[in-house]
């Protein structure tokens, strides 16, 4: 049979060790190999290792238990296959308690949160990085999520015996029914905590205000949900943490109108730009944008600028810029200027009297 890694290895103590030296061993491997920290693929289970061996070496009675029998594997000797036996044996009902199936667990994953950011359309587009400040369930710095008071540790449910569930019996018409519920003394965890930490009340979790970064990539829209992994409550007992989810509220443009990745305006010129052609300057999303306005641009004419859109969120690429032409009809003219365009009117044949109305003919609007 493998050979069973001790627990005082685990911890790298001596078996000798007092119990502030066991201490000061698990708070800082649990520390250094919390599964929040490392990225090592093997950190969720070597948590679980040393925050288990913690809990039987520092429980005096328990350690004395190990001691004894460690080795062995109990009484009758009969060995241990792999340190998952060892935690059986402390908290799967003790020395002769059953161990079938899924051994209860005080390790229970972190709640997601959410929240809403409010951005600009021009930090919704080009993406942008921001803190976020999030009242979340973090680790208790006083137990270290153990939830128990230090130089003590949790113990097998003494109503359930370390099962995590009650059993019931009752008859019925087809016979007799065997029925298990989840202990209400234990939560089904098959553990509970005589003397609670007194910074989490046996949490082992405190409400902590922390920052969170969020990355909001390019192309973002309104109303869009961004999940930021591992950023919510941490998980209980080395549970994994949960995740943030980050609704996007983007604030409405006064010059564009987006649907999807482009870009929709409106740019008022004048009569004589529009008929003689003008240079023109256009705020756009990359800055001042030069534009030749062709002489007799009619009125709804939309020009196309190519790549001057959304980019598209995590991909290559951009949308467009349509720019749709208005002409603006001027209305308070002065009596030159009506002088002008009456001349104007005169040597192009157009008929602008009141009393002689020009016949004008209809066409349909795609003609």
């Amino acid at each position: 049979m493998a050979a069973v890694r001790d627990l005082y290895e685990i911890l790298g103590v001596q078996r000798d060790a007092s119990p502030d030296e066991i201490k000061r061993a698990y708070r800082a491997l649990a520390r250094e190999h919390h599964p929040d920290v490392s990225s090592a693929p093997e950190a969720e289970e070597r948590f679980k290792e040393i925050v288990g061996a913690y809990e039987i070496l520092s429980d005096p009675q328990k350690r004395q238990q190990y001691d004894t029998f460690g080795q062995s594997g109990g009484p009758s000797g009969a060995g241990f296959n792999d340190i998952q036996d060892i935690f059986d044996m402390f908290f799967g009902g003790g020395f002769g308690g059953t161990r079938r199936g899924r051994r209860p667990t005080r390790t229970r994953r972190g709640e997601d949160l959410s929240t809403i950011l409010t951005m600009s359309f021009t930090e919704a587009a080009f993406g942008v990085r921001q803190e976020l400040q999030l009242d979340r369930m973090a680790v208790c710095e006083t137990c270290l999520g153990n939830g128990a008071q230090p130089g003590t540790a949790p113990v097998a449910c003494r109503t359930c015996h370390g099962s995590g569930e009650l059993q019931q019996m009752r008859r019925s018409i087809f016979g007799t029914v065997m029925t298990a519920s989840p202990c209400p003394t234990c939560e089904g965890t098959g553990q509970e905590i005589p003397d609670k930490c007194e910074t989490c009340f046996g949490e082992g979790r405190v409400r902590k205000a922390e920052t969170v970064v969020v990355d909001v990539p390019a192309g973002v829209a309104d109303g869009m949900e961004l999940r930021v992994g591992g950023s919510g409550n941490e998980g209980r007992a080395g549970g994994q943490s949960g995740d943030l989810f980050v609704g996007i509220r983007v604030e409405p443009s006064l010059a564009f109108d987006r649907r999807g990745q482009d870009l929709f305006a409106i740019a008022d010129l004048s009569v004589t730009q529009v008929t003689l052609g003008a240079e023109i300057e256009l705020e756009t999303l990359d800055g001042i944008e030069h534009l030749r306005i062709e002489a007799g641009t009619e009125s709804g004419t939309v020009i196309r600028l190519r790549g001057k859109g959304v980019p598209n969120i995590n991909r290559r690429g951009r949308g467009d810029l349509y720019v749709t032409v208005h002409v603006i009809t001027p209305t308070d003219l002065s009596r030159e200027e009506r002088k002008l365009i009456e001349q104007l009117a005169q040597i192009r044949g157009e008929v602008t009297s009141k009393r002689e109305p020009a016949r004008t003919e209809l066409r349909r609007p795609d003609a």
